[in-house]
């Protein structure tokens, strides 16, 4: 009589072992349609406007003229080299949440060194102790909770976290120190007279940053695939126990690791400084330090595939503005569409990761015989 009266559930969850990449992508192909299509209808709904010209203005306000499409690329090339700063501690499963702040103190260093020595030295010698001081400031930023989490298993996502906000503050005092003019709350263009300090352009002042992404993306891939403290990064990763049997240092591979993410993520602060703003505020990073957390982590910690992730979020970000201006309507509209569109995104990944299954009342029957 129970198993008469009992039901069977309409479906349940299948959790998928291995899935193609053609059918990845396009699962996130059609998540990302899916998510274009119910913006058309909001936008329809609450604006009366034509979404197809909302997406042309979209297109527009990041490649719309050849400094946008530049401007664009640049801003491609910044978050992506945090996302692949970030990348070998996320697959460590080190949740280093302190990109932001890594990337403040390395652009404090080199704000440093075009303050105090951009004047009294060669320029060639200024750049060069400004990209070792970035780097090493930025390692030093990694450093100190990875050692804390090495030693005595401290909460990285919290310590990381907490270094973001001393790195503000160092930066917000150095602000007031170095203010220019006096009482004005911020230091300004940094020797904009004589320009010493800033980073030199490679063809055009877009182009650096972009080369050295296309070389750390490189690196990156490189590392975490084909050598030997890649592997131990994965291992590390998947079990700790496990890469303590087979003879790995795990205490090493956390602080080895951990350097290399905040030096990348203090190059990252160079460039942002030296060569795109040559100035220091607290925003400087404008967020990417946390959108590379999200830029990592949706491109499954693989460097290629960060490249589209990076290009996706910055269009949408530099479209979104360009449509605030041209239909009149306030930004908090262009980042609902944008909010969307990376919730789609997101949520596509548990189809990637599971499968739904249906089951009929019929079928069950008949295995039950």
């Amino acid at each position: 009589m129970e198993n008469k009266s009992s039901k069977k559930p309409l479906f349940h969850i299948v959790k998928i072992d291995d899935i193609s990449g053609p059918r990845e992508w396009a699962i996130r192909a059609a998540a990302i349609i899916a998510a274009l299509l119910l913006c058309a209808v909001i936008t329809t709904i609450l604006t009366g406007d034509n979404p197809i010209e909302i997406y042309k203005t979209i297109i527009e306000g990041a490649f719309g003229s050849q400094r946008k499409t530049w401007i664009t690329l640049q801003n491609i090339s910044i978050l992506l080299i945090i996302s692949l700063a970030l990348t070998p501690a996320f697959k460590m499963q080190f949740w280093n949440i302190g990109g932001e702040g890594q990337v403040l103190i390395g652009g404090l260093a080199a704000a440093a060194c075009m303050i105090c020595i951009g004047d009294s030295l060669p320029n060639y010698l200024v750049i060069i102790i400004m990209t070792v001081s970035s780097i090493a400031a930025g390692a030093i930023w990694g450093l100190i909770p990875a050692f804390f989490k090495a030693k005595w298993n401290t909460n990285e996502t919290l310590s990381t976290l907490m270094m973001n906000y001393i790195a503000i503050q160092l930066v917000a005092y150095y602000t007031i120190v170095w203010e220019v003019p006096k009482g004005s709350g911020k230091i300004g263009i940094i020797n904009q007279n004589t320009s010493a300090g800033w980073l030199p352009n490679v063809g055009n002042k877009y182009l650096l940053p972009i080369i050295v992404a296309a070389l750390i993306t490189a690196f990156i891939y490189i590392y975490l695939k084909y050598t030997k403290q890649g592997y131990e990064i994965a291992v590390v990763g998947q079990s700790q126990n496990t890469a303590v049997y087979v003879g790995i240092k795990v205490e090493k591979v956390i602080i080895r690791t951990m350097i290399l993410s905040g030096a990348l993520c203090g190059l990252a602060g160079l460039l942002l400084v030296g060569g795109i703003n040559h100035t220091i505020t607290t925003t400087i990073a404008d967020g990417q330090g946390f959108t590379g957390v999200m830029v990592s982590w949706l491109a499954k910690f693989n460097p290629i595939a960060m490249v589209a992730t990076s290009f996706l979020i910055i269009l949408m970000d530099r479209g979104a503005g360009e449509i605030s201006t041209a239909f009149g309507l306030n930004q908090s509209f262009a980042d609902i569409l944008t909010g969307i569109l990376l919730f789609f995104i997101i949520g596509c990944e548990f189809f990637l990761r599971y499968r739904i299954s249906f089951t009929s009342d019929k079928k069950e029957r008949r295995e039950s015989k």
